[in-house]
């Protein structure tokens, strides 16, 4: 018996423990993506062979623990790889982890191919094969704390390359993935029951569920592996064994009758789809077809399984315009396919939501690195009768059309007064649709304020899938121009850091002024539209002044100051991803020249440090912060006197303060700035346009001048 581990996508784990025991494994156990076991050469060929689940397969060689790199290297020197493997054959190293001495897994993969390659020496006089592409011998290493495991990859690829896919969809489904899925929702148990694929893509899932139902080993397409470069491979016992495993894939593909069937719009997707099956040596016992999933119908003389994998995701699709999808996919499987099981995998719970079907079973899985969920439904029976009385379930959500519709006749008045394209719309009017709803032009951004926690989660989820379906009914804009943010604190870098997602550019205009806007990278799209009326005042107020703009964000404050024929700018911000798009901003309203400057910095550091004055300063300070780029934490309400302190040194007499920030019930202590020698005026309710009229809360606004 020898000792091996293979590895396993998180969440199939457990799945896999039950595939190697029927395999003949021994001592089996799991760990997070790997489970270990023992078996002797006749099992781990069968495992190679047979192993739907997993990833890799590798042979334990030795485990070392070490005190430092150096002892890493001579204990695997020590070890006798001329009795492994011939030096003539390309080997690599594959190293995972690190600790305090090994800091690098490159390093680490170095220091073992050193220890190989001089073990040879010593041994054979002959320097071993080294090369990364298509290497014979894999060896793994894995370290954890000072404990390294070494061992040969038995397998060699991955076990999920079957063979059959030479070519992918757009978003492929791994072959474990899919075989995991047909496990899970129960199909597995009983192969002969109809399988149906409304989404098949490429064709992955229904051709696992084929290679099941037909008795044919996974691994019967691979020419290549691991051990046969190993020199305790016996050629003869794998031959026996492929052979045996040949001869029940010959019979199950002659007496296999289960129904199955796979639909996709995409033609060209479906012709790889009937590529790969036939590759795979099933393409006889499935039927493709081009058409709509929501057309799709069972097939067989009895209930069977829908199991599918639909578009999710950015990669795939606007999430507004596949909640329309999923609403439909919802209604016709409870009016089409009574008494069938469903299983579907989703990376999106809103999607999930839209189906508007209780789910029996939930099981949490990684499509390659993205966490998903696949569900599982029983979909009710119904008679004839009860399915012509049976309407469609009605989207809900009118209340909050009723009302979007009502702020959009309002604003349509107001913009003919307006010289803008980007405007709110909505901005939780109503306690149970708790998002803000903004137009940039054509396109529509959602902004889902998080829920408080006395709010029930699945109510709350619900809600936004009404939100995201009225829409674009109510406002007659395409779904897949609505863009979807959920709002929530920003720490860190994280409130600089792109999102992982499309991107939409445009170029708001505001007042005669143009803007760079992102709708989907950031959190924010790179302009404040609640501050719109500050920005038209700063504009009108800074003919042949200097300005200064701090904590400046993609500095639209001082792009207007320029335009209103400032003769100088200021533009001060601890972002240099923010700072760049200011200077694109000012590039784009053709404002050039040294009169303009971009200040990189901690702007609480360098009040302390600058000596300059300005004519005009507009300050808008976030709440509170104590980010790491900051020397101190940060609170506006705390420390705003200190903050004037530090401004009035920089304001020359007759000069202005614009002061903003969005601090629910913000109170300016008085008595202090009067101290200061520095008077505040309230202009909030001048700084709030009509479209921000309702929350007097968003932000508030002071002018403030020396006494």
């Amino acid at each position: 018996m020898k000792r091996f581990y293979a590895a396993v996508p998180k969440g199939l784990e457990y799945l896999l423990v039950d595939e190697l025991k029927e395999l003949g494994a021994q001592e089996v156990r799991e760990g997070l993506a790997v489970v270990h076991f023992q078996a002797d050469l006749t099992t781990a060929y069968r495992i190679c062979l047979w192993s739907r689940l997993g990833s890799r397969v590798v042979m334990v060689i030795n485990e070392l623990e070490f005190e430092d790199a150096d002892d890493l290297y001579y204990q695997v020197k020590d070890i006798h790889w001329p009795s492994l493997f011939n030096s003539l054959r390309g080997f690599m190293v594959d190293f995972h982890g690190t600790n305090r001495e090994i800091r690098n897994s490159q390093f680490g993969a170095l220091k073992v191919k050193d220890a190989v390659v001089d073990c040879f020496m010593e041994e054979c006089g002959q320097r071993p094969g080294i090369t990364k592409k298509d290497p014979e011998i894999r060896i793994d290493a894995v370290l954890k704390g000072n404990k390294l495991s070494l061992g040969l990859n038995f397998a060699g690829a991955p076990l999920h390359q079957r063979g059959y896919r030479t070519e992918r969809g757009q978003a492929p489904l791994r072959e474990n993935l899919a075989a995991a899925m047909l496990i899970r929702s129960g199909w597995a148990k009983d192969t002969s029951l109809p399988l149906v694929d409304p989404f098949c893509g490429s064709g992955t899932l229904l051709i696992e569920a084929a290679m099941m139902a037909a008795d044919k080993a996974p691994g019967l397409l691979r020419e290549h592996w691991g051990f046969h470069a190993w020199l305790g491979h016996d050629e003869a016992l794998w031959q026996q064994m492929h052979a045996e495993a040949s001869l029940r894939a010959n019979r199950g593909l002659n007496a296999c009758t289960t129904p199955l069937a796979g639909r996709d719009l995409d033609g060209q997707v479906l012709t790889l789809a009937k590529h790969n099956a036939k590759r795979a040596g099933v393409r006889h016992l499935i039927e493709f077809e081009q058409g709509d999933a929501l057309e799709a119908r069972p097939i067989g003389d009895q209930p069977g399984f829908v199991v599918t994998n639909p578009p999710y995701g950015e990669r795939l699709g606007n999430l507004s315009g596949l909640i329309g999808l999923y609403s439909e996919l919802g209604q016709s499987f409870k009016r089409h396919w009574g008494d069938w099981r469903l299983s579907l995998l989703c990376s999106e719970e809103m999607l999930f939501n839209a189906l508007r079907m209780r789910a029996d079973k939930e099981y949490r899985l990684f499509n390659s690195n993205l966490e998903v969920k696949l569900c599982n439904y029983a979909i009710k029976g119904r008679s004839e009768e009860e399915l012509a009385k049976a309407a469609p379930a009605p989207l809900g959500g009118e209340e909050f059309a009723n009302r979007l519709r009502k702020n959009l006749k309002l604003r349509k008045r107001w913009l003919k007064k307006q010289d803008i394209d980007c405007y709110r719309l909505y901005d939780a009017d109503l306690p149970d649709y708790n998002v803000a709803v903004d137009r940039y032009q054509d396109w529509i951004v959602v902004q889902e304020y998080a829920p408080p926690k006395s709010v029930d989660e699945a109510k709350a989820k619900a809600r936004l899938v009404d939100v995201m379906g009225q829409i674009p009914m109510v406002l007659e804009v395409d779904p897949a121009r609505i863009i979807l943010k959920t709002r929530q604190r920003q720490k860190g870098k994280n409130q600089y850091e792109k999102r992982n997602t499309r991107s939409v550019d445009l170029v708001a205009n505001e007042y005669g002024a143009k803007f760079k806007v992102n709708l989907t990278e950031y959190l924010d799209t790179g302009l404040f539209l609640d501050h719109r009326l500050a920005r038209q005042m700063i504009q009108q107020n800074s003919k042949g002044k200097s300005f200064l703009n701090l904590f400046a964000y993609t500095g639209s404050a001082s792009v207007h100051a320029a335009l209103g024929g400032a003769k100088s700018t200021t533009t001060v911000d601890m972002s240099n991803t923010y700072l760049g798009w200011a200077e694109d901003n000012f590039e784009l309203n053709g404002l050039k020249g040294r009169q303009h400057q971009f200040v990189q910095a901690d702007c609480l550091q360098w009040l302390e440090r600058c000596n300059q004055q300005y004519d005009f300063i507009f300050i808008d300070p976030p709440t509170f912060s104590n980010s790491k780029r900051m020397q101190a934490s940060f609170d506006v309400q705390r420390d705003h006197l200190v903050l004037m302190r530090n401004l009035k040194r920089l304001l020359r007499p007759g000069g202005t303060i614009l002061f903003s920030n969005n601090k629910r019930n913000f109170k300016m202590d008085l008595e202090g700035m009067a101290e200061l020698g520095l008077s505040a005026k309230n202009i909030s309710d001048q700084t709030l346009s009509e479209d921000f009229a309702r929350n007097k809360q968003i932000h508030n606004a002071w002018l403030v001048s020396h006494v």
